[in-house]
């Protein structure tokens, strides 16, 4: 083989390896920023989660819901749209006017972003037809929500509404209490 035969098949070597390189490198920076575009939606949904108690339900911004929820929103009780989950929001300020929403834990990934959280409030207005009974209420709940286009489209809702009802009254807080007996 020539001199000028064995240089022609390092150059072919040569480009055909800087070729695969940068194959490799193009899929893998293909990779890379699909991941960085997963993190940083996942990233934005919680902030919009965030903004949801933050300033809407604890600032108190309702008119901001709008851009938040999803005309096809569909609530953790079959409420639908952002008109009633507003109502459902200001049936809980009515309710426990100082009410306060405490994020413990907020996780996303992709399209769901999920809530831990503490509402602590006074039951100082009448709430779901209950009078009310200015007794101290804490309550803990947990919320998994799926977002799409910077909005809330849908809520899974997990909250002891039992012990809520207990706080006001309304239900007794043991069996021993409402039966009349004691305990053994």
């Amino acid at each position: 083989m020539s001199a000028g035969s064995i240089f022609a098949i390092k150059i072919l070597l040569t480009s055909s390896l800087v070729e695969v390189l940068h194959c490799f490198a193009s899929t893998r920076n293909h990779e890379e920023n699909r991941m960085n575009d997963r993190t940083n939606a996942a990233a934005m949904n919680k902030a919009l989660v965030r903004a949801l108690y933050e300033e809407c339900i604890n600032g108190r911004d309702l008119d901001r819901l709008e851009s938040l929820i999803a005309p096809d929103f569909v609530g953790a009780r079959g409420e639908r749209g952002p008109r009633e989950f507003r109502a459902t929001i200001e049936a809980v300020l009515t309710g426990f006017p100082g009410v306060r929403f405490e994020l413990h834990d907020v996780f996303g990934e992709d399209d769901r972003v999920a809530v831990r959280w503490t509402f602590r409030g006074v039951h100082g207005g009448r709430f779901v037809g209950i009078k009310p009974s200015l007794a101290e209420v804490t309550q803990e709940g947990n919320v998994i929500y799926h977002l799409r286009d910077g909005q809330i489209v849908r809520a899974w809702l997990q909250a002891d509404r039992l012990g809520v009802l207990q706080q006001i009254g309304v239900v007794p807080k043991s069996f021993v209490e409402a039966s009349g007996q004691r305990p053994i």
